[in-house]
């Protein structure tokens, strides 16, 4: 490589060790850009695609000098805690464009409360919710709803599990006692009726670009049972999530939310995560249930497939939502139109045959949500052995002592995920590589998808 082809290769660090990294750096390296990849801290899986860098996703300054001294052009950060202690803002500072909010706008994830507030400034569809910072104050709200369920919600970061919803007024009165003792406050909900739904969207201050929807599947055990955990699988896309639906999340939510943070003076850049509950084919029912700032995991483990199958450049899109209206440009139909989802390439209309979809099974230790034990021996099987259009990203793994063997290193350890012509087929072809996977100390849902294959 020419030193004038050297000066023009991005640098890209991404930030994180999951996962949705993994699942990242994949989509990022298939840019045409052919950037240079850098990962912290990365896990064994990332190490065929980027330099892993030994430095924390919590460690701003490190990250940040990191950054500085090895001339990296652009940040893609992946979980949510450094954007909560401002990692956008300190490599703005620098000069240093990144993916991802401001630390204000981060608020909105790590603030359900505060969510509420803009959701209220905006208009947005949402329960009816009491915020209680005592347990006096939480047990009047409970008390008020007078029926279960019952939602209750910590305010704070909680890695996808902070929110309990109890059959029972004594479980969730537990709830509420268990996050006072974390000196947490917590917002009490009123229970919504229907389905669940994650619609991703890239923002730019101005405009928020709709990807795919995608189910995920969040309590332990099949048919829904057991605890709440991160994410047991997902797919996308969702049978009942057509353009109808995202043209109504476009109007309802996206327009009027980014309306509201630019108003505030914190307009919104990076991802918008919008956990959506509807009612499938009526639109006009949709409720939100929670914004995150940040990719979903494991939803990231089948969007992302999607749109390197339209080949969309993901660099592309993802650098777009650092500079207020530059997704105007790549997508100039889609602004004249209206925001009809149609004028988009993974929108576009074809017959449900004929749509790639993609499915994820998450492998974890056994245990997990709970207690769980690491260093356990996993045996891959060689990509050559499974069928094309299977990916397993990484989560929690790390290499052997002696550098050739693969441990598990954490409760979610592997995402296998599967892409195909249709749905049936990419839940069979994930399936299949699941039982090639040796990890005799891991389990996963059997059940992700299934009914969805039915519609």
């Amino acid at each position: 490589m020419s030193n004038a082809e050297q000066s023009i290769t991005p640098k890209i660090l991404v930030v994180g060790q999951g996962a949705r990294e993994h699942a990242l750096l994949h989509a990022l390296s298939q840019s045409p850009q052919h950037p240079q990849l850098f990962i912290a801290p990365g896990n064994a899986g990332c190490e065929t695609l980027a330099t892993l860098v030994p430095i924390s996703a919590t460690d701003v300054p490190a990250l940040v000098d990191f950054a500085v001294s090895q001339g990296v052009t652009f940040v893609v950060v992946g979980p949510e805690a450094p954007l909560s202690l401002g990692l956008v803002d300190a490599l703005a500072e620098k000069g240093i464009p990144a993916f991802g909010p401001s630390q204000a706008c981060a608020t909105l994830e790590s603030s359900k409360f505060f969510a509420k507030q803009c959701m209220a400034q905006a208009g947005v569809p949402t329960a009816h919710y009491a915020y209680c910072q005592t347990q006096a104050e939480g047990f009047t709200a409970l008390e008020a709803i007078g029926k279960p369920p019952y939602v209750v919600k910590e305010d704070g970061l909680a890695a996808g599990k902070g929110v309990t919803i109890a059959s029972t007024l004594d479980e969730a009165k537990k709830a509420v006692e268990h996050a006072v003792e974390k000196a947490m406050p917590v917002v009490i909900e009123s229970f919504l009726e229907g389905v669940e739904l994650s619609l991703f969207a890239i923002c730019d201050g101005l405009h928020a670009v709709p990807l795919p929807p995608a189910q995920d599947f969040k309590r332990v055990g099949d048919e829904d049972t057991g605890l709440n955990t991160g994410g047991m699988g997902a797919y996308s896309p969702v049978y009942f999530a057509d353009e109808a639906l995202v043209s109504a999340v476009q109007t309802k939510v996206l327009v009027p939310m980014l309306k509201t943070m630019a108003e505030r003076g914190t307009p919104f850049h990076g991802l918008l995560y919008v956990g959506l509950m509807v009612h499938p084919h009526k639109p006009e029912s949709l409720n939100v249930v929670e914004f995150n700032v940040r990719f979903g995991d494991p939803e990231t483990q089948v969007v992302l497939p999607l749109l390197t199958a339209e080949n969309v450049d993901v660099l592309a899109l993802l650098q777009a939502s650092a500079t207020t209206g530059a997704l105007a440009t790549l997508f100039p139909q889609w602004v004249a139109s209206g925001y009809t989802p149609s004028q988009l390439p993974w929108f576009c209309e074809r017959s449900n045959q004929a749509r790639p979809s993609a499915v994820t099974v998450v492998l974890a230790s056994q245990g997990y949500p709970e207690a769980y034990s690491t260093g356990n021996p996993i045996v891959l099987p060689q990509f050559d052995t499974l069928e094309q259009g299977v990916m397993i990203y990484h989560a929690g793994t790390q290499k052997s002592a002696d550098g050739a063997g693969l441990l598990s290193a954490g409760g979610r350890v592997l995402s296998v995920t599967a892409l195909a012509e249709n749905l049936p087929q990419a839940r069979r072809k994930a399936y299949q590589a699941i039982e090639a996977v040796d990890f005799p100390t891991g389990f996963n849902r059997s059940d992700i998808a299934l009914k969805a294959c039915q519609f």
